[in-house]
């Protein structure tokens, strides 16, 4: 098991619990949701993956459980990892999913890469 499965069934009752339309995707050994064309959370181990914004990141990085998400070796602009027994209660969760849900909403969706012209 690459990432918490009872977390990724979690994360999908909240969203299904809000009527969000969504696709999940596993890649690189995390479990990530697509919302609009844009990752919007997800789960990699046994961490919560929010993409929260750059704008609001420090703020919450101060939450008890928040860190810089560096699995990369640097931090990556919109994002945070949150410990799981920081979500062990659904009101915790639900915080942390709609704080990715709202940021969504302004999020830009990655660049598609376009397909290499053959000569």
């Amino acid at each position: 098991m690459a990432y918490n499965e009872y977390l990724q069934e979690r994360i999908e009752s909240v969203l299904n619990e809000k009527k969000v339309v969504y696709r999940a995707m596993k890649m690189m050994g995390r479990l990530c949701f697509i919302v609009d064309e844009k990752m919007c959370t997800g789960v990699m181990k046994g961490d919560l993956m929010a993409r929260v914004g750059a704008n609001v990141k420090e703020l919450l990085r101060s939450r008890e459980g928040a860190r810089l998400m560096d699995f990369t070796k640097r931090p990556m602009k919109d994002y945070l990892f949150i410990d799981p027994d920081k979500v062990d209660y659904a009101e915790d969760l639900k915080f942390w999913e709609e704080q990715c849900l709202n940021f969504n909403t302004e999020a830009k969706a990655s660049n598609k890469r376009k397909p290499k012209n053959k000569k």
